[in-house]
């Protein structure tokens, strides 16, 4: 299994969980809810491509070419930027499937 067949399991997850909750937001949240997960991918993407090529670089650790695409930002493989952006569509749709009653009028 190479590093794109796990992040599809990943990132198909956080797609599902997301949809549901972009469908159980009220009407008047969703645009926001959008425009402060898009933000977060933003935010994430651009610290993964910094960090990831400082750690990268300093030697901290390191991938088996095989299970890798060969494409990259810096020394960062893309596959690296999977996890960042499932986060950001997880935890806010998961805040949002398990806010409960409370959040609703």
């Amino acid at each position: 299994m190479n590093y794109w067949e796990l992040n599809i399991i990943f990132l198909t997850a956080a797609a599902l969980l997301g949809v549901l909750a972009i469908i159980r937001c009220r009407a008047g949240q969703r645009g926001r809810a959008l425009a402060a997960a898009g933000a977060a991918v933003v935010v994430l993407v651009i610290l993964t491509a910094v960090f990831d090529n400082v750690m990268l670089a300093a030697g901290l650790f390191g991938y088996t070419p095989e299970t890798l695409s060969g494409h990259g930002i810096g020394l960062a493989p893309l596959e690296d930027f999977a996890y960042p952006v499932a986060a950001a569509i997880l935890l806010p749709a998961l805040w949002v499937l398990l806010a409960g009653k409370r959040d609703r009028p």
